[in-house]
């Protein structure tokens, strides 16, 4: 009896064995020759503006205006409001508002609320970026 399942599954592995070539034959053009390639460059196109550099720092945040940005992760509003309750005891004469972008992976320039956003951040001397993570 064990000799017969023996040679049952010898012979089912000789009927696969067989077949594995005929399957991989298939997925294999017959003529080769007239497959085209196009070699691609990888560098992109490049933005036709003029480069614009970083603005330069404020010496102090003593009697200014500054924004505190939180994105959409979930703990960018938490650390936002911690740091704005700590830098209005360590700045007092100073002004603090949070902008609270909603969208996930959007700039916050191209969502409806491009004017409002253009507005706040025009009204701060620096902004601070909560990421959330």
């Amino acid at each position: 009896m064990r000799r017969f399942r023996i040679l049952k599954v010898l012979r089912i592995l000789v009927i696969v064995a067989a077949l594995l070539p005929l399957q991989a034959g298939m997925l294999l053009a017959k003529d080769s020759s007239k497959i085209l390639y196009k070699a691609l460059s990888p560098w992109g196109e490049t933005d036709p503006r003029p480069l614009k550099g970083i603005s330069p720092r404020i010496d102090s945040l003593s009697g200014k205006k500054i924004g505190l940005f939180a994105n959409y992760k979930r703990a960018s509003i938490p650390i936002a409001l911690s740091l704005k309750a700590r830098l209005e005891k360590a700045y007092p004469d100073s002004q603090f508002s949070v902008y609270h972008s909603d969208q996930w992976n959007v700039t916050e320039i191209e969502t409806e609320n491009s004017a409002t956003f253009k507005k706040w951040v025009e009204g701060n001397d620096a902004i601070i970026l909560m990421v959330g993570d």
